[in-house]
């Protein structure tokens, strides 16, 4: 039987590391990386690269995996392939050293969960988010799509993230925040109230950036 094809979208540092995540995983065949725009192939220091999102037209691929890390742009590109390839399937990739309790969760379309991530019970993922390695999720949290949370982001129970927010590493969320639409949550920083939508907050209590 022939084995499913996969391209990640982009081909910068956290793509390969996604690819990473891929060779674990198991039961696709990595073909390459894809990026939107033919003029900048050159930037890329790859041999893997496929070309841009037109060499799907006319090249046999099964699924796609989200090698964005921009939370704003994982869910304009997510939107924009789903919609000129909704054949192309994107695969749910969870790590195999990831402990997740997986008759619980909830997780949408393109969510890939690195190395080492912890997830507990009732937990709930939207389309294209990536949970990096070493990161935490308690009970009953709500992430939203496109996030991205880096290594050693804690998120508590009962957490609220909106879409596209982007969660620094080692920051945490503590229980029952809410952090709304595009918020940015600095590295270390801690979160004990919600924060608006569209805002950066930093350093311990987490404040907006003046």
């Amino acid at each position: 039987m022939e084995r499913k094809r996969i391209a990640i979208i982009g081909a910068g540092g956290n793509a390969r590391e996604i690819a990473a995540v891929i060779r674990d995983v198991g039961g696709w065949d990595f073909a390459g990386f894809l990026v939107s725009d033919a003029s900048k192939l050159g930037r890329y220091d790859t041999d893997e690269l496929l070309g841009d999102f037109v060499w799907l037209e006319s090249n046999r691929i099964d699924g796609l995996a989200m090698g964005i890390g921009s939370p704003c742009a994982k869910l304009e590109v997510g939107k924009e392939l789903s919609e000129r390839f909704p054949n192309l399937e994107w695969p749910v990739l969870i790590h195999p050293s990831a402990c997740i309790d997986k008759a619980s969760a909830k997780l949408g379309k393109g969510v890939t969960i690195c190395v080492g991530v912890v997830a507990t019970v009732n937990v709930t993922v939207g389309d294209f988010t990536q949970l990096n390695f070493g990161c935490t999720v308690g009970h009953e949290a709500v992430i939203g799509r496109g996030c991205l949370i880096n290594p050693g982001a804690n998120i508590s129970g009962g957490v609220e993230l909106g879409d596209a927010v982007l969660i620094g590493t080692g920051a945490q969320v503590l229980q029952y925040t809410k952090v709304g639409v595009g918020a940015t949550i600095g590295a270390g920083a801690v979160v004990t109230k919600d924060v608006p939508a569209n805002t950066t907050v930093l350093g311990i209590p987490a404040k907006p950036r003046i």
